[in-house]
């Protein structure tokens, strides 16, 4: 018992330490969903040129979801008319350029692992973008594009047909300031952290049980950590295959991210686990539903070689610059609660998240809650609920 009590206890340290840092995210991203319409989206990603991968890498960063949420959108875009490239940076960036993740990395990590993040990403697309102009052809992506128009589910896929952006008339301000603004940012807030709990807490639990229980040395002989070049070599080909295995994905990969990090794997290493939460083996088999079983395959490979190569480059430039922090300076947070910043910013953003989750109730959420595991062709209706978002559900239950 005494175990399972320590590994409760990191677990729930860590989730004191990053609550803030996850209410912001979510509510930054919130925000921006309620005022970006999903068709201004789909318009603007109809090719693989440089503009429109940096279009779909902002759109996805601002988008924030979870893995399995990402990957449904990002099929929803393809079936609409957006390109497969932009389609799959919109994936990318949706997961692993996203606020929530850097601040996260930072408090758990240090600062440089969210400016690793952050410069990697765009590398790992610029890659992916490149393998796919050599090597994917038009016959496996027509494939691809007639197995997606099946509709198949996957996981998330009410959420992902959803469009809840506020429609009316005046600016981004005057829109997000309204009655129906304040509703569709509750809803998007609520929603987004439906979708990401699961693997939020099994990432938790998970971190805190391999701290406990697995000694450091373990991870050392694994990582190689005696052999300095050695594990830099190997680090980011063995980061996402740790990640793969995992099951863990989205923001729940960072809290094993830093028992890895402690037990010795590599800076790029590092890097490459957290990037692979795209390759966790459920999503790959939403791949091979979403898309047939050879451009699930293409996915993998590609998506791996990409992310590795990020893994690399970060290594080189962070240690050529001398930012790579000191392994031995690790330290997996187990003070528990005391009176200090950390708990200011909590109470303070667990008010905000009371005030959206009370909104959510009032205005028919948790209707829109029931949708979220629905079917990818039942955008319609979601769509049409978010266009209006809110009018009904004021006058349905609203007491203001």
């Amino acid at each position: 018992m005494h175990a399972v009590g320590h590994a409760l206890s990191i677990a729930g340290a860590m989730t004191w330490e990053i609550t803030w840092a996850l209410i912001l995210g979510f509510t930054l991203s919130a925000v921006v969903q309620a005022v970006v319409r999903r068709e201004t989206v789909v318009r603007l990603l109809g090719d693989d040129r440089p503009r429109t991968l940096a279009l779909s890498a902002g759109f996805g960063a601002a988008s924030s979801s979870c893995s399995y949420a990402a990957v449904a959108l990002a099929r929803s875009l393809f079936r609409k008319g957006a390109d497969f490239t932009a389609a799959m940076a919109f994936e990318i960036a949706s997961t692993n350029l996203v606020i929530e993740l850097g601040v996260i990395l930072a408090l758990l990590m240090g600062w440089q692992f969210t400016a690793a993040e952050f410069v990697g990403g765009p590398i790992m697309i610029v890659v992916l973008a490149v393998l796919f102009r050599v090597l994917l052809r038009e016959r496996l992506l027509r494939r691809a594009r007639d197995q997606a128009e099946r509709g198949l589910s996957g996981s998330m896929e009410g959420h992902a047909a959803m469009d809840m952006s506020v429609g009316g008339e005046g600016g981004f301000v005057r829109r997000l300031l309204s009655r129906d603004g304040f509703t569709s940012v509750s809803h998007i807030f609520v929603m987004e952290w439906a979708a990401i709990l699961r693997d939020l807490v099994a990432g938790l639990l998970i971190a805190g049980a391999i701290a406990a229980w697995v000694p450091d040395d373990f991870w050392r002989s694994f990582f190689l950590a005696g052999h300095p070049l050695a594990a830099k070599l190997t680090g980011p080909l063995i980061g996402p295959l740790v990640a793969i295995a995992s099951f863990v994905c989205s923001i729940g990969n960072v809290p094993l991210a830093v028992v890895l990090w402690k037990g010795g794997i590599s800076f790029g290493g590092v890097i490459a686990f957290i990037y692979a939460d795209l390759l966790i083996l459920p999503i790959l088999n939403i791949y091979r539903k979403y898309y047939g079983a050879r451009m699930a395959a293409f996915l993998l490979g590609t998506f791996f070689v990409s992310m590795a190569v990020a893994g690399y480059v970060v290594e080189l430039v962070f240690g050529g610059l001398g930012l790579v922090p000191d392994q031995a300076d690790a330290k997996i947070p187990d003070d528990g609660i005391s009176w200090n910043y950390t708990t200011y910013l909590n109470i303070a953003f667990l008010l905000l998240a009371a005030a959206l989750v009370v909104r959510f109730l009032r205005t028919g959420g948790p209707a829109m809650l029931r949708m979220m595991g629905g079917s990818p062709d039942g955008g319609e209706q979601g769509e049409a609920h978010g266009h209006g978002h809110g009018h009904e559900h004021e006058h349905m239950h609203d007491a203001d």
